[in-house]
């Protein structure tokens, strides 16, 4: 397994991106976001298409690639901020994929339609962040997960320990920590940025998908033989969906999905997702997983 490249830790003074690499935003969220990192000593940079509009997306797929391209290849840049996510980073992964992104890494924020950006990192063994965007870090430095987003960008390494749950699978793991988005990253199964691999420990989450859609997936991971090969399986949080006749809930279906894996270690009910909630974790970081009757521990490292 190749080694995987830290961007360097933020100091005092450096240059954080602002751009939206899939769906629009409005000013609001992104001025103030950028107003949280002023007053933490850093220097937003907000890139030109952040605001634009067309149709779906916040710009034409030449123009988001071009404000990815400027952020990745400038050297004052340290880290880019997501503005939001969406839908649209898929259309220039390629594009990107074909920048010199190991001669000067930086650390990419988001995740929803960002887990696409976190795959390409990925794919280069460039860890990155996968946490709240803008409209998150406006709540300002005191909220608890833009804290410790901010203290990862200064080179820490996060630890948590969450609440048990009914349907956890208890365990030790250790290995490579990726994920995302669920429906995101499965579309990118079989590319050059397939995430899903044997001997990781994945982490999941979604929103505003059918349950039958998820379990669809889960059964393409099983019968692909790559679910009983990870090492560890994190359930985040999957909202704005309806129980459907055979599930009353998301959490029901994935225990019974994952009932001929009793050795496979997993913790459900982990708080990553569309939840305001949303702790930030270190995609590509080595990570020990511990799961007991009492309690949930996710430990990141070097």
């Amino acid at each position: 397994m190749a080694q995987t490249i830290y961007p360097s830790p933020l100091k005092q003074g450096d240059k954080i991106a602002i751009l939206a690499p899939a769906g629009p935003i409005k000013p609001a969220p992104v001025d103030s976001a950028a107003k949280v990192l002023k007053e933490l000593g850093y220097e937003p940079v907000i890139y030109p298409h952040t605001f634009g509009e067309f149709g779906h997306f916040s710009g034409t797929h030449d123009e988001r690639f071009l404000d990815l391209a400027s952020a990745f290849t400038d050297p004052e840049i340290r880290a880019i901020l997501c503005a939001r996510g969406g839908y649209g980073v898929v259309h220039n992964l390629d594009k990107l994929s074909a920048l010199p992104l190991t001669a000067d890494p930086k650390w990419v924020i988001g995740f929803s339609d960002i887990s696409a950006l976190h795959a390409l990192m990925a794919s280069k063994d460039i860890a990155s962040i996968h946490s709240s965007m803008a409209k998150q870090v406006a709540l300002g430095p005191d909220n608890d997960d833009n804290a410790r987003l901010f203290a990862i960008l200064k080179g820490e390494f996060p630890s948590y320990t969450f609440e048990p749950n009914e349907y956890n699978h208890t365990g030790h793991a250790e290995g490579k920590l990726l994920g995302g988005n669920l429906a995101v990253i499965a579309d990118l199964i079989s590319t050059p940025f397939d995430i899903i691999q044997p001997g990781t420990i994945l982490f999941i989450e979604d929103v505003s998908e059918p349950i039958y859609k998820i379990e669809r997936i889960l059964y393409q991971l099983r019968l692909s033989g790559v679910l009983p090969k990870l090492k560890g399986l994190i359930i985040g949080q999957f909202t704005e969906y309806r129980p459907d006749d055979n599930h009353p809930t998301m959490e029901a279906m994935i225990a019974e999905a994952l009932a001929d894996y009793p050795y496979l270690p997993v913790a459900f009910n982990i708080p990553i997702g569309h939840v305001d909630h949303n702790v930030p974790v270190i995609e590509s970081s080595q990570a020990v997983l511990d799961i007991t009757p009492d309690a949930v521990t996710l430990t990141m490292k070097q």
